[in-house]
């Protein structure tokens, strides 16, 4: 009987602390040993008492920043802006022609960072970005200024997301174009730790099964390789009406409850792995 060699990957759960279903779901989820890893968003008003129910599982997965400049909170705190408009910004950015200021964006790095080790008590695991913003022109660099500071000496340092997207569509393109060959770069030229390629990009739509079938098809696709590769998830315990992609979030979450999910594991030859406990 031939044997399916086993591949590494990490799951991440991004937006812990967006809302109350998000964060109960991946403490869930973790608890079933479902996911290895989970993103949070520390300028949520509930990320200091949500912090308090993850630590119950802070030996099961990986915890870092979600780093943010889209989201309803970033724009209320009075720095963010939309995703179209920081896309601008960065391309400005990366031609020379203004863009972000490096001072204000190394100073909201540094505050983000704070607010998360301010309620983890720790660094964290690794850093990536709320729509992948962490690889962004204007923003990456000032990102990699502030890491380096901060963790640069530390025997683990926190790892890196990189966004590049092995996946067709115009999504996947323009994720990976942004930015992810600059920061894998960055990485490679000073041997800091990196997961990548990225899946689990798909439009929040269709059904159960749908999302069942996607997921089969990314564990399928997933590399055998040293390095894991990361598939991004956004489970929810229940849909919360002001949420836009809220019913897709919990249908992640009844596939990743399911038995269905541990089989599509088993018969994909993937454990699910903490890339902190993995790369050196």
């Amino acid at each position: 009987m031939t044997q399916i060699p086993v591949k590494s990957v990490v799951l991440c759960a991004d937006d812990y602390a967006l809302n109350t279903p998000v964060s109960q779901g991946i403490v869930a989820l973790a608890l079933l040993g479902r996911l290895s890893a989970t993103s949070v968003m520390v300028h949520s008003p509930t990320w200091a008492q949500d912090a308090v129910a993850l630590r119950d599982v802070r030996d099961r997965l990986d915890v870092g920043l979600h780093l943010d400049w889209t989201s309803h909170f970033a724009q209320q705190a009075g720095f963010g802006a939309g995703l179209g408009r920081v896309m601008l910004r960065a391309c400005m950015s990366g031609l020379g022609w203004g863009g972000f200021d490096a001072q204000a964006v190394r100073d909201e790095i540094e505050r983000q960072l704070d607010a998360f080790e301010a309620h983890w008590q720790a660094p964290p695991d690794h850093v990536d970005g709320h729509q992948h913003i962490q690889q962004f022109a204007g923003l990456r660099e000032p990102l990699i200024e502030v890491l380096t500071r901060r963790y640069g000496t530390q025997t683990q340092r926190p790892w890196l997301r990189v966004s590049q997207v092995d996946q067709p569509g115009l999504k996947s393109q323009i994720i990976s174009r942004m930015g992810a060959h600059a920061l894998q770069r960055w990485a490679q030229q000073h041997d800091w730790p990196v997961a990548a390629p990225l899946l689990g990009v798909y439009g929040f739509d269709g059904s159960l099964v749908d999302y069942a079938q996607h997921m089969q098809g990314w564990l399928r696709d997933a590399p055998q390789a040293h390095v894991p590769c990361i598939i991004m998830c956004h489970p929810a315990l229940s849909a919360q009406a002001d949420d836009d992609i809220g019913a897709a979030r919990a249908r992640e979450f009844a596939y990743f409850a399911s038995d269905d999910f541990v089989q599509h594991l088993r018969d994909a030859g993937v454990r699910l792995v903490r890339a902190s406990e993995t790369l050196t």
